[in-house]
């Protein structure tokens, strides 16, 4: 199947600055005996742990960042297997989350863009239905005009809801009444049509939410995104994020395998029993649940439990890839257990050694009852209906990732602007689950925390 790809989008444009040009002047206390001997800590290598200790490094405020597992990254994360790129679960880098563009050196990661659309199964009719972007393929999305993929009036809807949204300030969008998603889109007009067959898997596919609980501000934030800028991948995989910040901090400021099992005044505690001492400051950036574990304060008793987000992604190893474009595939059929795949070695060919394709399938839920290999036969009997069951017979499954805690809920009331980073004396948090739950909301939480630590410390002007 080919779906005529476009010519793909210029690359966004070099950042104006970088991390390893950001050097601000540091005040005179830096140069004290004990802001040369003290340190920070930072507890966590994920994006936010990353972007703070980047940050500490380009104010040269001192800093050891503890990460329990043997690897930078948390959950931006790629594994390479016998040749293969594989990303810890489902992840799409979107070229217009403006903290990306400051940080990142977007021509290093050599990024890959996805087709602008989607294919969508319906189950019905033909196998599957061509949504394009409008703006940017007008003659292509005309094929889809008259598509059981949601009525006339919707596609006209898409377009003017996109419109808006690029056109729409962060700070207003941030701070508009706040519902669900599935309510928004209701208000907005779109009919249940298109709703179930392509923006439900859409965009559970990006929260990890098919209910669409999701707070409407985090939608609108989103889909400003998408308007604005391509859906890509780098092509070292997800994980060339993450490695690419890891490669500015100081020799020697890293400390892997070493997880942290308490935290207190005299710095914080690892599961050896050693302590680390944290005179400067200690910054908590490990995901929600271990914030909460570290930090008993951070829960409040009264308020409901929040559920955390569960993904699971499965990888196939084929010789010839059923779709030759790069782009995402949804089930928009309401039934089975994919979400969304795609083939990324169209996106990348550098996903899969020469002459193999990586098939990357995508599920929403935790799916604890059933084995990896019982999960993997049932999709490929599922993706056998997609594709035809020849077709897929000869998938051979790689590896199966569980993601319990894939992103935090955001469930409405949220603050995706971010809180206050200091939560004691000396104390900071910063994390997606402290901002918006995006790669964005994780990068800015984490400068956040750096530049409270500074201000506080005096080691910033």
């Amino acid at each position: 199947m080919h779906v005529h790809a476009p010519h793909l989008l210029p690359a966004p444009p070099k950042p104006h600055c970088h991390a390893a040009a950001l050097r601000f002047t540091v005040a005179a206390s830096a140069a004290t005996p004990s802001a040369a001997t003290y340190k920070a800590v930072i507890v966590g290598g994920g994006l936010a742990g990353l972007a703070a200790a980047t940050h500490l490094t380009s104010l040269s405020v001192p800093f050891t960042l503890v990460e329990a597992s043997d690897r930078l990254g948390g959950r931006v994360t790629t594994d390479v297997v016998d040749g293969y790129r594989l990303d810890r679960g489902f992840q799409i880098f979107l070229t217009a989350y403006p903290e990306c563009r400051r940080l990142l050196d977007f021509t290093a990661l050599r990024l890959r863009p996805f087709y602008p659309g989607a294919l969508v199964f319906t189950g019905v009719g033909e196998p599957f239905y061509l949504l394009s972007d409008p703006f940017r393929l007008p003659l292509r999305s005309l094929s889809a005009v008259f598509s059981p993929v949601g009525t006339l009036s919707d596609k006209v809807l898409v377009g003017l809801t996109r419109l808006r949204a690029a056109a729409t300030p962060d700070d207003v969008i941030l701070s508009a009444p706040e519902t669900t998603t599935a309510r928004h889109l209701q208000q907005l007009g779109f009919s249940p049509s298109i709703v179930e067959r392509f923006l439900r898997p859409f965009l559970a596919g990006i929260f990890f939410d098919p209910a669409l609980d999701t707070s409407s501000r985090l939608f609108e934030l989103v889909f400003k995104r998408l308007a604005l800028g391509d859906n890509a991948l780098p092509e070292d995989g997800i994980g060339a994020i993450a490695s690419q910040l890891a490669d500015r901090l100081p020799a020697g400021s890293v400390r892997l395998n070493s997880r942290a099992a308490s935290i207190d005044q005299s710095g914080v505690t690892l599961d050896t029993g050693e302590t680390i001492p944290g005179e400067l400051g200690i910054i908590v950036a490990v995901e929600q649940p271990e914030a909460e574990k570290l930090l008993p304060q951070l829960s409040v008793p009264e308020e409901p439990k929040k559920s955390e987000r569960s993904t699971v992604c499965l990888y196939f190893s084929t010789d010839r890839a059923l779709v030759q474009d790069p782009i995402l595939l949804l089930n928009g059929s309401g039934k089975g257990i994919v979400n969304n795949m795609f083939f990324a070695t169209n996106v990348a060919p550098s996903y899969a050694p020469a002459g193999k394709v990586l098939v990357s399938v995508s599920l929403v839920g935790s799916f604890a009852d059933r084995e990896d290999a019982d999960l993997a036969d049932e999709v490929v009997q599922e993706l056998g209906g997609w594709f035809g069951a020849g077709e897929v017979a000869s998938w051979m499954h790689l590896r199966t990732y569980r993601i319990g805690f894939a992103q935090p809920d955001q469930t409405p009331p949220t603050t995706p602007v971010g809180r206050d980073p200091r939560v004691g004396d000396g104390l900071y948090v910063c994390g997606d689950h402290w901002c918006s739950a995006t790669f964005d909301g994780a990068l800015v939480s984490g400068r956040r925390a750096a530049e409270a630590l500074a201000k506080d410390r005096g080691l910033s002007s």
